[in-house]
């Protein structure tokens, strides 16, 4: 097959893509600097930063002294160039959140939904919050880059996104489409919920500098994003990461995917109160399943049954972390999500103590295990990554909604 030949225009956003993500990551930097980072020819940094200030992409900040000669001025990505929105559709809630372009959080809003909500639910929430946000910091939709959303199941990419989630009973829900048509006429990126997780700890919190990790997404489902050579790793048809489920226990507990014995029937927080339950032969105190799993785990320091279930808990965990490392040999693995939170801050050191246990010795070695930074707003920060992350790519020659310019419709 024919390679396709490289023209002026590729090399030209290459070049843009390359200056932008390094500002983006490292900045502020110098175009010297700039020049010694990405190998490109002081010629070309001065003249494609040129083109990039003068786009207002990138801004001044500041300068530093060089090694005789004028001092040297320093770039970075302008945060007022526009602004980004992330969303995070869960299993209980919707949560909106408004960036600019540095991700500086600048408004956040969570609305509940129902249990199982229908996919109409869910799109009245986003469009309600995402004019919430935007009314909170007082800035015109046209301003906005774009909004990316994470959702609880895989992500069928291709010229309808569909989101495929058995476990709320949605099946092929276009929701690209179906958002459209509530009115948001704003450039929509959508990805399952443990990637764009994925994607904010590696670009900004635990797994970042780490070239191959797995950072796992445990609430009430359970997913993991499994990152090789500083790209997610996605599968054939974007479903890759779905650890969940995968067989913890041949005929084991039924899981709400249909199956029996996956992970997700042992770690998620539905199962582990499940087990809890039927441990204790009564409900569990608390109005949802977070104040649920909040009494489980304040009560296991003066209950043998809560610390039981957390050990078996603990114990599942372990094993289900030790087959990640020895199906991809990650040096991290990132333990991030509501229910992996608070599960790893009382049971790190026995879950570590598991997976090494359950794990081949010379690849555990190797790997740390540890929790993930950016708390209970992961996933819609990395939601909000989509579209920055489709700027860097494109060098910001398209889908840029600049201030001023007539909205439009994309996906």
């Amino acid at each position: 097959m024919a390679s396709k030949r490289t023209t002026v225009r590729d090399l030209r956003r290459h070049n843009r893509s390359l200056l932008l993500s390094k500002l983006y990551f490292d900045g502020p930097l110098s175009r010297h600097e700039l020049s010694q980072l990405t190998g490109l020819s002081a010629a070309t940094v001065s003249n494609v930063t040129a083109e990039l200030a003068e786009e207002r992409l990138i801004t001044e900040a500041g300068q530093v002294e060089s090694d005789g000669g004028r001092p040297r001025v320093l770039l970075r990505v302008d945060p007022a160039y526009g602004h980004v929105a992330g969303v995070d559709i869960g299993e209980t809630g919707v949560k909106v959140e408004l960036f600019d372009l540095a991700m500086n959080r600048l408004a956040t809003v969570e609305h509940p939904l129902p249990s199982a909500p229908d996919p109409a639910t869910a799109v009245e929430q986003v469009t309600s919050g995402l004019r919430e946000v935007f009314a909170t910091a007082e800035i015109d939709e046209q301003g906005v880059l774009g909004v990316g959303i994470g959702v609880p199941g895989t992500v069928e990419q291709g010229p309808r996104v569909l989101v495929h989630a058995p476990t709320v009973g949605w099946d092929a829900v276009p929701l690209v489409s179906l958002l459209q048509e509530a009115g948001v006429g704003l450039p929509l990126f959508v990805d399952n919920g443990a990637k764009t997780q994925g994607q904010a700890e590696m670009w900004f919190g635990a797994g970042r500098g780490a070239r191959h990790a797995v950072i796992a997404l445990i609430g009430s489902g359970v997913g993991a994003a499994v990152v090789t050579d500083g790209t997610t790793y996605r599968g054939s048809t974007s479903s890759a990461g779905e650890w969940g489920h995968t067989t913890i226990a041949y005929g084991g507990q039924p899981c709400r995917c249909g199956s029996r014995g996956c992970l997700e029937a042992y770690v998620g927080a539905g199962g582990v109160l499940s087990r809890y339950r039927r441990a204790r032969g009564k409900d569990v105190p608390g109005e949802d399943e977070q104040a649920q799993f909040a009494a489980l785990l304040s009560a296991a320091p003066k209950s043998k049954t809560a610390a039981k279930v957390l050990d078996e808990t603990a114990g599942y965990l372990g094993a289900g972390i030790a087959n990640l490392i020895n199906l991809f040999n990650p040096e991290r693995i990132v333990i991030g999500g509501w229910a992996g939170l608070a599960l790893g801050e009382q049971l790190l050191p026995r879950i570590r103590e598991v997976a090494g246990e359950h794990a081949l010795r010379h690849p555990f070695s190797q790997t740390s295990i540890q929790l993930g930074s950016l708390g209970l707003d992961a996933v819609a920060t990395g939601a909000a990554t989509l579209p920055v992350a489709d700027l860097l790519a494109q060098g910001a020659t398209s889908r840029v909604t600049k201030p001023g310019a007539p909205d439009f419709d994309a996906a």
